[in-house]
């Protein structure tokens, strides 16, 4: 496995910096800790990334257990939206629970069970301010990745 370029280096870092903000300094601090050659191991197995041929990033939910521990933004959805996401759905407003302040259009965002437990992971289409005057069936999460790919993925396999 070849190292990444500068180019791809700073798209891998853009890319988790929408998730985790400021909170990327945890990751890069753990992963010195760790050593290089740990680093290297883990990048070649479980990176949670993947790269195209037209040199876009994209995360894939192998990262969900890093992007899950050092979040900045959260969706947490009721019982009975968490199949529909998992099933590779949106999440809308009338299965969102709760949200964390501050989110923005844009903004990649993890999202939760009630119970705290990670389920994926996508983009907020509305902010917290305009997720208080959405309708029902208004989209808040697209969704970007979750743990029922596993089961989708199987037949691929």
């Amino acid at each position: 496995m070849r190292a990444l370029d500068e180019k791809e280096t700073t798209a891998v870092f853009e890319k988790l910096f929408k998730f985790t903000g400021k909170n990327l300094k945890n990751i890069v601090e753990k992963a010195s800790q760790e050593g290089a050659e740990g680093e290297r191991a883990k990048a070649g197995t479980a990176s949670g990334s993947r790269r195209t041929e037209c040199t876009t990033f994209h995360l894939t939910v192998q990262a969900l257990g890093l992007l899950a521990e050092n979040a900045k933004h959260k969706v947490w959805v009721k019982p009975t939206s968490e199949m529909s996401f998992l099933y590779g759905n949106h999440v809308l407003k009338g299965g969102v629970g709760r949200i964390t302040e501050g989110v923005a259009p844009g903004d990649g965002v993890v999202v939760f069970s009630m119970s705290d437990v990670p389920l994926g992971f996508g983009v907020a289409a509305k902010g917290t301010q305009e997720c208080r005057r959405l309708d029902p069936n208004g989209i808040v999460v697209l969704h970007q990745g979750d743990v029922g790919e596993y089961l989708r993925m199987e037949d691929d396999l």
